[in-house]
């Protein structure tokens, strides 16, 4: 799944956030608003990642999201 998709899906995407990386707050999830770049900043002060790892962590789970929402398609078909 791209960012312009977790963007305009941020509220139903929360819980898979929150799934994920369990440690983020209600105000968290307001301030991220689906932006990648805010999410990695949110990684990064709350997990102490660097930068790039979570950026790496951030395209991970948008990955996972797009493989997951393909594999719902299959199963539809």
């Amino acid at each position: 799944m791209n960012w312009d998709e977790i963007s305009g899906n941020w509220k139903q995407l929360q819980g898979k956030a929150r799934e994920k990386w369990g440690d983020l707050t209600d105000d968290d999830m307001t301030k991220i608003g689906g932006k990648k770049d805010q999410l990695v900043g949110t990684l990064q002060e709350k997990y102490g990642h660097t930068k790039e790892a979570a950026g790496q962590a951030a395209d991970d789970w948008a990955e996972s999201l797009k493989n997951e929402a393909d594999e719902q398609k299959r199963q539809a078909s």
